[in-house]
């Protein structure tokens, strides 16, 4: 029997996350949904294509009126309109209707693009999570977020909307090159930080595991993390309230990845972002000094960044003013009380703000010290 976690909104269950070792049950799990009079359109990546798309089409194809595959092309730099203007017209050609079906097979920029397009196509339709990557996994496919970037605003245009079941393949894992793997150990921590001071132990006790990305431990893992945001965003399902405590290092991590281009990876910039941030809280005596060090220092043994170079403090003070969590002409920044524990604050300065952008920034100077 599948391992099984139910999300509910308002006491009643509104889809569930599956946890398995291959795509073996992922035909038996969509039967639940009267596939066989569905056409499915497989939405992916011109990576993750070459990777699982066959194999997943395989096990669809005769299950179901029809399985096509729209694969667009890899990197944050694609999620955008054009994007979702070119799956739109995918669906057309290929007449789907309102009682069809999307399946989001990839990372977080997949997920998010196709629940948008699933969000708004003929007013909603149907789709099913399949992330492929960690931090799709632990994070960006739960919860109904969807959505795209326009110009320099990250995630600006999107939607809640909730898919019908998340399949993870836990074995999907073992494909990720290091950097995507490790970038999703950002999100890991980040819960934990804000959440959970048990699980953020239990990440650091289980590092040999992890690092060895044993199935069993990652499969452990993954679930912890769920766990984390499903208490979270059950009871803020469309980010009222407690659910904006889930951007903890957001608010810098996504002025960063928008000023280097996406060059580096969104759990780096997260990574980078919660440092900052945990900083700040330090100086406003909500951290001790030694908790701050150990947090920013716990990051480096997951292969993640505490400090950058060959940026400009400056515009990236400005992006982060351009973030989509401003309110009021405040920007609702998330701080830490303590390990497990983080606090909305709409008082967070420009000034505090740069301070710290600048304790995470590695000048020329810096070097030659």
């Amino acid at each position: 029997m599948s391992q099984r976690l139910t999300i509910n909104q308002n006491n009643k269950p509104i889809y569930d996350i599956v946890y398995e070792h291959d795509f073996s049950r992922l035909a038996e799990e969509l039967a639940a949904f009267d596939i066989e009079q569905k056409k499915l359109c497989i939405v992916t990546d011109s990576k993750v294509n070459g990777l699982y798309a066959d194999e997943v089409c395989a096990l669809l194809k005769d299950k179901c009126k029809k399985v096509v595959v729209y694969a667009f092309p890899n990197g944050e730099q694609n999620k955008n309109l054009d994007t979702v203007k070119n799956i739109y017209e995918f669906l057309i050609q290929n007449k789907f209707d309102r009682k069809d079906m999307l399946l989001a097979l990839g990372g977080g920029v997949v997920g998010d693009t196709t629940g948008f397009v699933a969000a708004t196509y003929l007013r909603g339709i149907d789709f099913v999570q399949i992330p492929t990557t960690l931090l799709a996994q632990v994070d960006s496919s739960i919860g109904g977020k969807t959505g795209v970037d326009f110009d320099q605003y990250k995630n600006m245009v999107g939607a809640f909307y909730m898919p019908k079941l998340v399949y993870m393949n836990i074995a999907t894992l073992k494909t990720l090159d290091d950097k995507q793997y490790y970038s999703g150990m950002a999100e890991v921590l980040k819960h934990g930080l804000i959440k959970n001071a048990a699980y953020y132990e239990w990440t650091i006790d289980n590092m040999y595991e992890i690092h060895e990305r044993d199935l069993d431990t990652l499969e452990e893992m993954v679930q912890k993390s769920n766990t984390c945001k499903k208490l979270v965003v059950e009871k803020d399902p469309t980010e009222k309230g407690e659910r904006a405590t889930l951007n903890f290092g957001h608010t810098i991590g996504h002025a960063i990845e928008k000023y280097k281009n996406f060059e580096l990876m969104h759990g780096e910039c997260v990574a980078l972002g919660c440092v900052a941030a945990a900083y700040i809280s330090w100086k406003r005596n909500l951290l001790s000094k030694e908790e701050y060090y150990e947090i920013r220092d716990m990051f480096v043994p997951f292969n993640l960044p505490i400090s950058i170079d060959k940026i400009e403090p400056e515009k990236i003070l400005e992006l982060t003013t351009s973030d989509k969590k401003m309110e009021g002409g405040h920007i609702k920044f998330i701080l830490l009380k303590k390990v497990g524990k983080a606090v909305i604050d709409t008082t967070v300065t420009k000034e505090e703000i740069m301070a710290g952008i600048n304790e995470i920034y590695f000048t020329d100077e810096d070097w030659n010290e």
